[in-house]
């Protein structure tokens, strides 16, 4: 409870600061560290997935472009490519077959929707990664920004939790 309950006391900005590491969405961020004190790290959590789930297309856009393709190798030190590695562990053990896959699957989705597939990778496998993206290369438009949306709210959610538990 001692991160969160530093959380819930640090200066605005450094909790805007935090939290854009978790969605850089600017809104994300602002309505989230405005709803402060949270009583506990579910409250939190599910206030951030609500947040995330309300945002309109072109603040998911702006987290979109701070995630990077499924299969790349993340450098950097910051807080999301710390987290995009951790996220993407299982993309360690992907053969030569599947990575290639993924390269190709990603620039045809790319192509498709104008900006990175995005998907919870945490607890999934490389291949399970593989056939998601080519299920949503099917999606309208419309279908694919709600998945999308929904995903976004499934990383949020998870880094949320990790800065303060």
């Amino acid at each position: 409870m001692a991160l969160l309950d530093d959380f819930n006391d640090e200066p605005a900005d450094l909790a805007v600061q935090r939290l854009r590491a978790c969605n850089a969405a600017p809104r994300f961020a602002a309505e989230v560290a405005a709803g402060r004190p949270y009583p506990d790290v579910d409250t939190l959590v599910a206030r951030a997935e609500a947040v995330t789930r309300a945002l309109p297309w072109d603040d998911v856009a702006i987290a979109l472009a701070a995630h990077p393709r499924i299969g790349d190798r993340v450098d950097g030190a910051s807080a999301e490519a710390e987290s995009s590695r951790r996220e993407q562990r299982s993309m360690d053990t992907a053969d030569d077959a599947v990575r290639a896959q993924l390269v190709e699957g990603n620039k045809a989705y790319e192509d498709r929707f104008d900006h990175v597939f995005l998907i919870r990778a945490s607890g999934r496998s490389p291949d399970e990664m593989l056939s998601e993206l080519r299920r949503r290369l099917a999606h309208d438009e419309e279908t694919e920004r709600a998945e999308v949306t929904e995903q976004l709210a499934q990383i949020t959610a998870l880094r949320v939790k990790e800065l303060v538990s």
